[in-house]
């Protein structure tokens, strides 16, 4: 069998700049190449002629084609793995699925479609593969859930116990085992003789089961994944969930740490786990108490401080107290967000540069307050408004000059930094965290452009920028980097004839 080359990555270029004349789509859809067309059906301005035509090189391009083909021009016998996409995205016809449910290759796949019939949920439900009965549970109807939560098979309740559609007495039964017979098997005892504990490190490569995977009769593993999936689901009800508070599993007092629903009872209890990750999400949860927030405040361990400040309910006074002594970075936190305009002010006029960088890492500050935090003395919180739209050029300026390349990065990424900026950002030693920023930006210019192409993280932005000039484009067009051509061959601004130029050299 003959080889057939690869496309060069050009072509791949070409297949996603937007300014690509109509007649050169369609020589590129004619080329047949399948990584190629995967890339063609992301465009926006296929019409449902070429859509079809994509998927005849390939039926994976319907995940991203569903909004432009038209689903009445497809046949799901001839294209049976684009109808799945379809159905899966939301697109398909119903009719579809019935078709697919009799596909004994691809009707496990159904259960990722959305709205499926209800006859064909009752098709799947019968299936002899647990798996396939698995992937329907969760997203099955409420009734037939309620049916498959009494399963033989304990995967198919995993199922069931993920559903948040399934009805909240059976996700209490799924949760505790009250009221339902025990499974009779499990993945686990499907493949193996019990009593089995699966490797985590198992050499065997046709082995899925997953680490851990166990089995003594009693199908424990998938029981506990069952209990897990449920006390992540929202629908289950609270009062059988917060049963879960001072169970030995670390999984679930996790899962029960994060829930919306948690009382107060629960939390105290979960409050005297030793484990970090418990602590964490119970920190974090919003339905916590002040009293235990203020508790986790005084902790010594900095990932459940962490936690603590993106909580959207901690007081802003706790928040102001753990900022000196805990990272937290540039990221707005929800309770800063959510402030007051007093508690903006307050946070701004803070004697403490964490607290004034908390709030200036918001985006719809009043201008005095987003000014005089621009002339702030700090860096970190000079950092932290550098990026804040509004600003004037003198602003930025006065930035980099107080502060030079320690903001340099952070001016770039302001989307109203004008081109002078931009190119004396890049003569600023050093520079280079700036340079990817320049590379993206709108306000651009070739002379803040051209320094960007020798960075090696900077160089693909800097090709894709429209206003990169045509000369330096058709040079980059053959760039010993692959990278380059290609990204030089998506700029919408490459000259038409360039174009046809590089499509030539295929046909």
């Amino acid at each position: 069998m003959t080889r057939v080359p690869p496309l060069p990555p050009v072509l791949h270029g070409l297949a996603a700049n937007p300014s690509l004349p109509p007649v050169l789509l369609d020589r590129l859809i004619a080329l047949g190449d399948q990584s190629l067309a995967c890339a063609l059906a992301e465009r926006a301005d296929l019409t449902p002629a070429q859509a079809l035509a994509l998927i005849s090189v390939d039926e994976a391009c319907a995940w991203s084609l569903g909004k432009t083909l038209n689903p009445d021009d497809l046949d799901p016998a001839a294209f049976p793995d684009a109808a799945l996409a379809l159905l899966a995205t939301g697109h398909g016809l119903p009719g579809w699925a019935r078709l697919l449910a009799a596909d004994s290759l691809r009707r496990a796949r159904l259960a990722d479609s959305q709205d499926l019939p209800a006859d064909v949920q009752h098709t799947l439900a019968r299936d002899d593969d647990p798996e396939v009965v698995e992937d329907l549970a969760r997203i099955a109807l409420p009734e037939l859930a309620a049916a498959l939560a009494r399963h033989p098979h304990a995967g198919v309740r995993t199922g069931v116990a993920a559903n948040p559609a399934a009805p909240p007495p059976v996700l209490a039964a799924l949760l505790t085992g009250d009221g339902l017979p025990s499974p009779t098997r499990c993945q686990v005892c499907d493949r193996e003789e019990v009593p089995f504990v699966h490797d985590p490190y198992c050499p065997r490569v046709d082995c899925d089961l997953p680490p851990g995977a166990a089995c003594d009769g009693s199908h424990e593993s998938t029981v506990l994944l069952t209990r897990l999936r449920a006390l992540e689901n929202p629908s289950t009800p609270t009062p059988a969930a917060m049963r879960f508070a001072g169970d030995p599993h670390y999984s679930l007092r996790c899962a029960l740490a994060s829930r919306a629903d948690l009382t107060a009872e629960a939390a105290s209890r979960l409050a005297t786990s030793r484990e970090p990750g418990v602590l964490g999400d119970l920190a974090a949860n919003p339905a916590i108490s002040t009293a235990l927030m203020r508790t986790f405040a005084a902790s010594t361990d900095p990932s459940i401080r962490q936690a603590l400040a993106r909580n959207p309910h901690v007081p802003l006074d706790v928040l102001a107290a753990l900022a000196p002594t805990t990272k937290l970075g540039l990221t707005l936190l929800p309770r800063v967000a959510a402030a007051s305009p007093a508690e903006t002010e307050a946070m701004a006029t803070s004697p403490a540069p964490a607290v004034r960088t908390l709030v200036a890492a918001r985006r719809d500050l009043p201008a005095p307050i987003r000014d005089a935090l621009a002339d702030d003395p700090d860096a970190k919180v000079v950092r932290a408004i550098a990026p804040h739209p509004g600003l004037s050029e003198p602003q930025l300026r006065a930035m980099l000059d107080r502060h030079g390349s320690r903001v340099a990065a952070y001016v770039a990424s302001n989307p109203d930094a004008p081109a002078g900026v931009l190119e004396a950002l890049t003569t600023l030693a050093p520079a280079r965290k700036a340079l990817v920023n320049i590379a993206q930006h709108p306000n651009a210019t070739p002379p803040a452009l051209l320094p960007c192409l020798n960075d090696p993280k900077a160089a693909e932005h800097a090709a894709r920028h429209p206003a990169l000039p045509p000369k330096i484009l058709l040079e980059l067009l053959t760039h010993e980097d692959a990278r380059l051509a290609e990204a030089a061959a998506s700029n919408p601004s490459l000259p038409p004839d360039a174009m046809h130029h590089l499509l030539s050299h295929t046909d």
